[in-house]
């Protein structure tokens, strides 16, 4: 079982940038598809981006396109979120996620484990 740890969450102020990390107690690489996810007391959890080790291919949702850039280190069992242009509608709690055949990579109920997340607030 997968167990995940975000860090890296904090106050920051518009325009600026955060780096989230998420370390997984396992190997990932070759097996989990790899994703964040955030949310906030009005908003469903909604999808931000994601890291297919098929191809190496990544997702982003819309809003976040541009802006935040997925990434890994497979020798760490570590994946980022480099969050730049923070907004304060980007204000939330962000949540680490990996899934095994995950179908719908925009979906959290294709994946299986989660970490605790780790609250973002864009402020100033």
């Amino acid at each position: 079982q997968v167990q995940l740890v975000e860090s890296g969450g904090g106050l920051v102020q518009p325009g600026h940038s955060l780096r989230l990390s998420c370390v997984a107690s396992e190997r990932t690489y070759g097996t989990y598809t790899m994703a964040w996810f955030r949310q906030t007391p009005e908003r469903e959890r909604e999808f931000v981006a994601a890291l297919s080790w098929i191809g190496g291919v990544t997702y982003y949702a819309d809003s976040v396109k541009g802006r935040f850039t997925i990434s890994s280190d497979k020798d760490k069992n570590e994946m980022y979120l480099q969050m730049n242009s923070l907004t304060p509608d980007d204000t939330a709690v962000y949540y680490c996620a990996a899934g095994f055949g995950v179908d719908d990579h925009r979906r959290p109920r294709d994946y299986g484990y989660w970490g605790q997340g780790t609250p973002v607030t864009v402020s100033s």
